[in-house]
């Protein structure tokens, strides 16, 4: 096997839950290439894969088909040769391109019309049985082994920092006087939906209790653009706390993940930056509501997820069905406080 292709899922957590695949075709066949196909937003995980050779951006739209790219695309990838190709969305659109570019081997699971798209597949497993997501990426690899199975050492997700990213995030900090020695960051954003997101005056309760208990603390706010507006909430709740900062949608994800890198500590709701702490194993308190913890959790020994099991859980639904939300309204400030101390 010369070469591989890469189609990479379409967020940024399930991106991050794909790299122990690539760690281990990397280890079954390290002479190939290995090439990812990705989204603009999920390809800065990718270039922090050491496996990846070349990341390739596509500007994919959710719910779009865009054949005329798709059909450039796989113009311009039939030249490179690739033998095999692991479509890990489970669309039809996403197992388009490795189709039109003749590549030999197709690999992904069954689902929506992809019969002849894919030609090896699994059975995609249901909702109430799913494995957890490292492990369902990681089976797919067994499918060019002739049915042989394979054991993995490791199914721990890593990155890397990019360099420039991490020099970028330094010069930030310096122009707002922030001491890097002592960074806090919270992740109030998760773009499933409100019942994933843990509530904004738990939020700024935390901000205000940590700042009282070091006062060289400094927090910020990360996240993308869609939560800024709740990053400003937790901001003025926190009582505009001068240790405070909103960093929400002014980063790029490359400086996120350095960012995060640098980080004493980070809490967060179930979330792709989530993923990113723990593949970089910074020290983390991961709050759940709504989903199941046992099937995304952070793969990290430096995590502490915090789900209060309530018998309404996981309902994995976007609004709470039952109206109290009480699977994160009744995860308190103090109990992440504490749960945060026993990190340092």
């Amino acid at each position: 096997m010369k070469s591989i292709l890469i189609i990479a899922p379409n967020w940024i957590g399930d991106a991050v839950m794909t790299q122990p695949l690539l760690a281990n075709l990397k280890t079954q066949y390290p002479k190939a290439n290995i090439d990812v196909l990705a989204s603009t937003w999920v390809a800065p995980i990718y270039r922090a894969c050491n496996e990846v050779n070349e990341v390739i951006e596509a500007k994919f739209e959710h719910k779009q088909l865009q054949w005329g790219l798709r059909k450039q695309l796989a113009k311009e990838l039939t030249l490179k040769n690739y033998q095999a190709c692991f479509v890990l969305p489970n669309s039809f659109k996403s197992a388009l391109i490795p189709w039109l570019a003749n590549i030999p081997f197709r690999i992904g699971y069954r689902g929506e019309f992809r019969f002849g798209l894919i030609n090896l597949s699994l059975k995609n497993p249901s909702k109430v049985n799913r494995p957890p997501m490292v492990e369902h990426y990681l089976a797919l690899g067994n499918l060019l082994k002739d049915g042989e199975q394979e054991f993995y050492n490791s199914i721990t997700p890593q990155l890397n920092i990019s360099p420039i990213a991490k020099q970028s995030v330094e010069n930030k900090l310096a122009v707002a006087n922030i001491n890097t020695a002592s960074i806090f960051v919270f992740c109030p954003g998760a773009e499933y939906g409100p019942t994933k997101r843990w509530p904004v005056a738990h939020f700024a309760k935390l901000a205000q209790s940590l700042v009282e208990q070091n006062s060289k603390a400094h927090i910020i706010l990360l996240g993308g653009k869609g939560d800024h507006s709740i990053a400003e909430d937790i901001a003025s709740q926190a009582k505009q706390l001068p240790n405070i900062s909103n960093w929400c949608g002014d980063t790029t994800l490359d400086e996120a993940i350095a960012l995060i890198g640098m980080a004493s500590a980070v809490v967060s709701n179930d979330s792709g930056l989530m993923h990113i702490a723990a593949a970089l194993q910074t020290p983390q308190v991961a709050i759940f509501g709504s989903s199941d913890p046992a099937h995304t959790p952070p793969l990290s020994d430096k995590a502490k997820v915090i789900w209060l099991n309530l018998p309404c859980s996981p309902c994995h639904q976007k609004i709470c069905p039952l109206g109290h939300l009480r699977c994160l309204n009744d995860i308190l400030p103090q109990q992440v406080l504490a749960t945060l101390n026993t990190l340092q």
